[in-house]
């Protein structure tokens, strides 16, 4: 019989040790680690991902009962309190440069989104995780309650998240929006939280597109009429000027795009600097940005990042970033390996299968056809 590799072993080769040391190097703090390396810790807790552990005790007993297998992986004896310990001292930030090493392997294969046009396509948002103000007391966010926000860019290519920030849970989204760099010609697509007029001039002098929400307080005049298609849901298409004095920070051109959406019958009115695209292609790029709904909709749901492993900041970054370098891999071994089952899936799978030891990619082709009712038919004539 040939040899396998555990599930995990397969995993873990998208970032290899010898690329993964570099990164633990540099972003090391105090005293050389005796008792466990930056490496264990990264595949114990990427194990607490992919396994669904619910507590350290849990996951640390996991791995005791494992031993054998993570001996070959260069992982080894991990105690629970070594493991709080390196959480809670060794910065988070390893895993931040992490994930973008990872994406940077992920976006050489990604496949194109699905409009015509060759402008690439994201999409920001913020989605709060709660916590509790009692055991996470650094992280205040109201009266009684905590917080960390996750803002993330969505890479419409691939699904994938190109830029991402945890930050306090009262911190503005378009502060960290501000942090974001597209390349030219990109087109962004973002809800009314994110509606400031003088980063909007900043990206129009970037060359980059913006398509949101206008707000319903909005002061303008219209300066052109522009032909649409009649037979969509499209209901106005206008070149327009901003009048109130914040509107005067922008000074570029501005489109204002109405839609009727056919399902609800409700007006909608976008705003974008994109002169080009039709009216009807703008509504769609907005209606685009519900990806980035289903996106946090599906973390939440299938990764560790609503019940954490430490009560330190720091430790609640690193299962976070630790928690989305685990999504990349995924996303990685989805695309490279054509695999069609969704990555909620895969998730369930590796779940029970974590430490076995077969052919990752034959473990997520669908099962073999069964046999229809004319062989059973056959059967009973033989």
């Amino acid at each position: 019989m040939a040899h396998r590799n555990t599930v995990l072993s397969q995993i873990l080769k998208i970032i290899p040790r010898h690329e993964f040391e570099p990164l633990a190097e540099t972003h090391h703090q105090g005293q050389k680690l005796r008792k466990m390396t930056r490496w264990g810790q990264f595949t114990a807790m990427l194990i607490g991902q992919l396994s669904g552990r619910r507590s350290l005790r849990d996951l640390v007993d996991n791995l005791d009962a494992q031993c054998n297998k993570l001996y070959h992986i260069g992982v080894g004896k991990i105690s629970r309190s070594t493991l709080a310990r390196v959480n809670e001292s060794q910065p988070a930030e390893l895993y931040e440069a992490l994930f973008y090493k990872i994406l940077s392997k992920i976006k050489s294969i990604s496949p194109k989104h699905s409009f015509k046009f060759d402008n690439p396509l994201y999409s920001m948002d913020a989605s709060i995780i709660d916590l509790s103000l009692s055991v996470f007391p650094w992280a205040d966010f109201r009266a009684k309650k905590g917080a960390v926000k996750l803002h993330v860019g969505l890479d419409h290519s691939g699904m994938i998240p190109a830029f991402l920030e945890v930050t306090e849970g009262n911190c503005h989204e378009i502060k960290a929006a501000r942090n974001i760099d597209l390349p030219a010609g990109s087109i962004l697509a973002i809800d009314r939280g994110y509606n400031d007029y003088d980063w909007f001039n900043q990206l129009n002098n970037k060359n980059i597109f913006f398509v949101t929400r206008l707000k319903k307080n909005a002061k303008y005049r219209v300066i052109e009429r522009r032909n649409f298609d009649r037979s969509s849901q499209v209901s106005s298409d206008q070149e327009i000027k901003l009048t109130s004095k914040k509107g005067e920070q922008y000074t570029g051109r501005l489109r204002r795009v109405g839609f009727k959406c056919p399902d609800t019958g409700n007006h909608y009115y976008f705003l974008t600097n994109n002169m080009k695209l039709s009216a009807k292609t703008i509504a769609a790029i907005y209606k685009e940005r519900w990806q980035i709904e289903l996106f946090f909709k599906w973390i939440k749901q299938n990764l560790k990042i609503k019940t954490f492993l430490g009560t330190s900041k720091n430790a609640v970054m690193t299962q976070i970033w630790i928690a989305m370098c685990a999504y990349l891999m995924l996303t990685y071994i989805k695309l490279s390996g054509g695999i069609e089952k969704s990555i909620g899936s895969m998730v369930k799978l590796i779940q029970l299968t974590i430490f076995e030891r077969r052919d990752m990619v034959d473990l997520f082709k669908p099962p073999p056809k069964s046999y229809t009712p004319e062989h059973f038919g056959q059967l009973r004539m033989l």
